[in-house]
């Protein structure tokens, strides 16, 4: 080969590869401004479901308001704005169980309406009373405590014997009801089952005038019969909460009556590009306050991107 065929072969091989290093170098660009322009959307949706679920929030403000002393029943609406929608869905924290404060035969009963057998539920329900500080509360040898190490609370309750409640704690116990997500022999199956009976902004009983229904299952001594009646007289105007509760037997024990204090709020936004996001807040509604309502806890729930370039974008 003559030196003028080396030099061609060697030009050559240089046009390639710059053509190829152009090329890959072009690719590259492409998949970053692809890239980019990815992140920018995600961004732009997450702000304006942001917006979307802080628009929620004031609404659910509004409904809690104009309820003003009339019992906080379940109940929802949905905005449509520019941006999308939202979905938002109310109720008094009052008519759920309080993991913090209820007594110690309620948690029992609660515990065997989701599946628990007694044994279980005395191992749990032993666990939840030394995180409540019971050995302080526990005065005589007849206390909560000593009923569950002896015979098992909720097999007496299960056979209709008295049983005694617990002291009410301090409410800085629980401040999240997945913390029972925590404690040794507690199934996710029952906490998952429990989770929207249950609250950690309520008090040592139920308010009969807004508990849901699964609620009032839940409650110690509790048939079906008693049940109907007491969801009859409940769907009164007017309804009288002492008369409502006896309807309840030995149950009404563990019902209490009071204004709305804390309102659970469940919000789930939808952008017009098919962005999701959900939040779980509790607000007060304070009278006399320089703001209409206060946050007490924010929990974010997972988004979803539901467009399918920005969902593979993120898997990478």
């Amino acid at each position: 080969m003559s030196s003028y065929d080396s030099r061609r072969g060697m030009i050559l091989f240089t046009v390639l590869w710059a053509i190829a290093f152009c090329s890959a170098l072009a690719m590259s660009t492409s998949t970053t401004f692809r890239g980019l322009t990815g992140i920018v959307t995600i961004d732009r949706d997450r702000v304006q479901a942001d917006a979307l679920l802080s628009a929620g929030l004031e609404a659910a403000a509004g409904i809690a308001g104009a309820v003003q002393d009339a019992p906080l029943t379940e109940r929802g609406t949905t905005l449509s704005l520019s941006t999308g929608s939202v979905r938002v869905n109310v109720s008094d924290e009052g008519g759920r169980i309080d993991i913090g404060k209820a007594p110690v035969a309620l948690l029992a009963s609660l515990l065997r309406y989701v599946g628990a057998d007694d044994d279980d539920a005395d191992i749990v329900l032993r666990r939840i009373l030394d995180l409540r500080g019971t050995a302080q509360q526990a005065q005589t040898g007849d206390g909560p405590k000593n009923d569950l190490a002896k015979n098992g609370l909720a097999q007496r309750q299960a056979d209709g014997k008295p049983d005694t409640p617990a002291a009410a704690p301090s409410p800085a116990v629980f401040t999240d009801v997945r913390q029972l997500a925590g404690i040794p022999g507690m199934k996710a199956e029952w906490l998952a089952a429990i989770a929207p009976l249950i609250t950690v902004f309520g008090s040592d009983g139920v308010n009969p005038l807004t508990a849901p229904v699964a609620v009032i299952r839940a409650l110690p001594f509790v048939d079906e019969a008693r049940l109907e009646a007491f969801l009859s007289m409940r769907r009164q105007p007017l309804v009288d909460p002492e008369r409502l509760a006896f309807l309840l037997g030995p149950a009404q024990k563990y019902l209490k009556a009071q204004p709305t204090q804390v309102i659970a709020v469940d919000l789930v936004a939808s952008t017009t590009d098919g962005y999701t996001a959900a939040a779980k807040a509790f607000i007060v509604l304070l009278s006399d306050d320089k703001q209409p309502y206060r946050v007490l806890a924010w929990n974010p729930v997972l988004r979803f991107v539901r467009d399918e370039f920005t969902a593979q974008l993120g898997a990478r």
